[in-house]
């Protein structure tokens, strides 16, 4: 080994050696030796310990401990580099055991280890050391109070941030710039922004570093204006700013929602020459993303000199929230390519991206990916890889995931929830519900109305108004989106009347709050109401969207107002300039067919920018069914047929529908064959009712309900009754080729006449009954039922798969135009 040489050193640093006399190499070799000698270093534990830093230096900490054991003689020196070398590796554990073996601390020692509980976020551990530092009488210097503070990271560190600013006046270290602007950036940090500003203002002197900490504390904690004031204070007083200061102004900038302020400062930093800097140039990326500003943000991050992973992380949830999935994924590609730390790639953002369009071989690729950089241990990629499985309907592997996450914050239980109920799986979206409650884990804004939407579906209205309780006790009941989900909890369990009431006491409204109430009206086939609400809206100042339109069309289709239809699907595109989407022909074409305008509707489909689809077809087909149009019916159900993948049999079973009304029992047989065929099986219609909080499944001509006996008693009563009225059974409905008097038998014991007859032997007499139908009610059934309600004197609200009959004194809301 080369011998070492302190002259090469002093050789770089000219103005530390002396001008006279020149001293030869030996003579210096004897002078920094003699220096150790007289200071009460060994020599060779100082050459020792030169070697162990730069072993250190190098990242070589094995060999670093090697050189440390065999050293015969160690100081203070010696062991505080090696702390502070376990400590940069992260291995604190052996960091701390050689820090309990040390006899003779300093304040580096204490310094060091304190910094090294710090860096793993244990700060009651570091305030632990400290206190017992002070018990060891060892006096704390300006780097140990900064390194202290800067572990003071949020509410918990509030008793600990105040005794240290306390011992900091006590010691006279009042006037360290470097302490007065740690605890000015751990007040902020603790959301203490009246003791941070207090801190400013009395220090004796200030530097960029404290205006960087009040800027930033403001901007944090949504204090805008200020945190700008504070930034014109600093360039008027002179200070240079920093990046970390324009970070924090850019971040200001985002709040204040003012795009002429931001691009000041853009012009600002490449005046400075700031707009080069990687750091700022995020922060520049960051607020053009906000603001949605895409060409902005896509042209910034072409220029800019770096990029790092953060650049495009951000690029890429920008392009993201934007909808433009395929930019987004192609420069994730890139991405991959670079030498980036591939665990702090956006696999959140991806995996959002392949939840919102359902790819679920897009979402576990990006799965694989996080799990090879173990990124998916880091609770936000857990979080959205529970949303992707949920959303993409595969349960076992989010259930799978969900459960092995180290912390359930409301986050995943909530995507879990919704995954359910989006799904149609309402009974256990609400199941878990029950478990995040029994957890004690607090439900939030969008929970509440995932689970409402479960009670809405269910058409349970007590549930529904438990959960109402649970969202004014857990103080969301302000929150326009909790009051809209609620709103259309209301409308679906069929209480128009408690729908309108919560939208005039809501206290703040928006568009989603509209369009449920618009949609409310829609959905009980009261189109008048619809058509006043959306004008109401327009004239309130209120841009309608593609919602809105939904509704109005939904509402002019099942109510027959084909000019008023088309009317509001001219205004979309000619005055809301709104490029209506496929939902939107769909009920165009449901609204033209209903009317029986066939050539018309077939026309609107030529022209459209896409292929009629099976919802386009079905509507068609069940038209036909309605106005006995066999051939086109046939069109129809050969252009359903020849799709590779049909949600469900309903094409099979109309077209069947329309060959039995028709007597083509023939023809009946032939459907019903290729369906088999086909593997499709028809969806069993089934009816329920709520009683006293418990829902009641009806399908037809069970016999499984405990009471069926005496339900059946009710039916037969209610028979004679209605014949009286002059009722007659209409028995196409019964769509089999058997005899006469079996089909009006089979008629009877339909499942929503099951679910009534149960309402009126379990309910109190003259109390509204609400039943719930999975397929559409039959024509035999809609006249039976506005019948009965006129025999008992009741309303009678039936929910059907396409809209809500109220029944009352033998009159429905749909005026049979349904």
């Amino acid at each position: 080994m080369k011998p070492y040489r302190p002259a090469f050193a002093l050789k770089n640093f000219p103005s530390l050696a002396p001008s006279t006399p020149p001293i030869s190499v030996q003579n210096v070799e004897t002078f920094i030796d003699a220096r150790s000698i007289k200071t009460g270093f060994d020599p060779n534990t100082c050459r020792s310990n030169f070697m162990v830093e730069n072993l250190l230096r190098k990242g070589n900490l094995s060999k670093a401990r090697q050189v440390f054991d065999q050293m015969p003689n160690r100081n203070t020196v010696s062991t505080n580099m090696m702390i502070s070398g376990y400590v940069k590796s992260g291995d604190l554990l052996k960091a701390r055991h050689m820090f309990d073996t040390m006899l003779d601390r300093t304040a580096v020692t204490w310094t060091i280890i304190i910094g090294g509980y710090v860096q793993k976020s244990q700060f009651h551990e570091a305030f632990k050391l400290f206190a017992e530092m002070r018990r060891h009488d060892t006096q704390p210097d300006p780097v140990t109070f900064a390194t202290l503070l800067s572990g003071c990271n949020g509410a918990e560190a509030d008793n600990e941030l105040v005794q240290v600013h306390g011992l900091v006046l006590k010691l006279g270290y009042h006037s360290s710039i470097i302490i007065c602007n740690s605890l000015v950036d751990s007040y902020c940090k603790t959301d203490h922004l009246d003791f941070a500003s207090r801190v400013f203002e009395d220090m004796p002197e200030r530097d960029s570093v404290s205006f960087n900490a009040l800027i930033n504390g403001f901007a944090k904690d949504g204090l805008t204006e200020d945190a700008i004031t504070i930034f014109l204070q600093m360039q008027k007083l002179g200070f240079k700013p920093s990046d970390f200061t324009f970070a924090g102004v850019l971040s200001a900038a985002i709040r204040l929602n003012d795009l002429a302020f931001g691009q000041q400062i853009h012009g600002f930093l490449v005046k400075t020459g700031f707009v080069g800097n990687v750091f700022v140039g995020n922060a520049l990326l960051d607020f053009y993303s906000k603001y949605d500003c895409l060409v902005e943000a896509g042209k910034l991050f072409d220029e800019m000199p770096d990029l790092d992973g953060i650049s495009y992380n951000v690029i890429i949830t920008c392009y993201a929230w934007s909808g433009q999935h395929e930019e987004a994924i192609s420069l994730f590609r890139e991405l991959q390519f670079t030498g980036f730390n591939r665990r702090q790639f956006p696999f959140a953002t991806m995996l959002s991206i392949a939840a919102n369009v359902l790819d679920l071989r897009m979402g576990q690729q990006i799965h694989s990916l996080a799990i090879v950089t173990t990124a998916d241990s880091e609770l936000v990629v857990g979080n959205s890889l529970v949303d992707m499985y949920a959303k993409c309907g595969r349960f076992e592997e989010a259930e799978k995931i969900f459960r092995s996450l180290a912390k359930r914050s409301t986050v995943p239980w909530t995507a879990i929830i919704s995954g359910y109920v989006q799904r149609g799986f309402h009974e256990e979206g609400l199941n878990l519900f029950n478990e995040m409650h029994k957890a004690s884990v607090r439900a939030d804004q969008a929970t509440f109305a995932s689970i409402l939407k479960a009670s809405a579906n269910l058409a349970s209205l007590s549930l529904g108004k438990q959960i109402y309780s649970f969202v004014i006790r857990s103080g969301y009941m302000s929150n326009v989106f909790s009051g809209s989900a609620l709103l259309d909890m209301y409308a679906k369990c069929g209480s128009i009347e408690d729908s309108i009431q919560l939208f005039q006491y809501m206290s703040e409204r928006n568009i989603v709050s509209w369009n449920a109430l618009i949609s409310a009206h829609a959905q009980n086939g009261d189109a008048k109401a619809t058509l006043d609400s959306f004008e109401k809206m327009v004239q309130s100042g209120f841009q309608p969207d593609s919602v809105s339109f939904l509704s109005v069309l939904s509402a002019c289709s099942h109510c027959g107002l084909v000019q008023e239809g088309l009317r509001y699907f001219r205004t979309m595109t000619r005055i809301h300039n709104l490029v209506p989407k496929k939902e939107h022909y769909a009920s165009m074409v449901d609204m033209l067919c209903r009317s029986g305008r066939f050539n018309e509707a077939e026309k609107l489909m030529d022209e459209m920018p896409f292929d009629p689809d099976e919802i386009m077809w079905s509507s068609v087909l069940n038209s036909c069914r309605i106005h006995k149009n066999q051939e086109l019916a046939r069109k129809a159900a050969d252009q359903l047929f020849s799709m590779e993948v049909l949600r469900d049999a309903a094409a099979y079973v109309s077209m069947s529908n329309i060959y039995a009304a028709a007597g083509q029992w023939d023809n009946v047989g032939k459907v019903k064959k290729a369906m088999r065929e086909c593997g499709i099986r028809k969806v069993p219609a089934y009816s329920w009712v709520e009683i006293r909080h418990k829902l009641h499944v009806f399908s037809a001509n069970d016999m499984l309900h405990p009471q069926m006996e005496e339900i059946r008693k009710k039916i037969e009563m209610l028979s004679k009754q209605m014949e009286k009225e002059g009722y007659k059974p209409d028995t196409s409905c019964a769509l089999h080729d058997v005899d006469e008097n079996i089909k009006i038998e089979s008629l009877k014991y339909h499942s929503e006449r099951l679910a009534i007859a149960f309402a009126l032997i379990s309910t109190p007499e003259g109390s509204p009954i609400l039943v719930i139908k999975n397929l559409r009610a039959c024509t035999d059934c809609h006249a039976a039922i506005k019948v009965i309600s006129k025999i008992i004197r009741r309303e009678i609200t039936v929910r059907d798969s396409s809209r809500f009959h109220h029944f009352k004194d033998g009159i429905c809301s749909c005026g049979d135009y349904w």
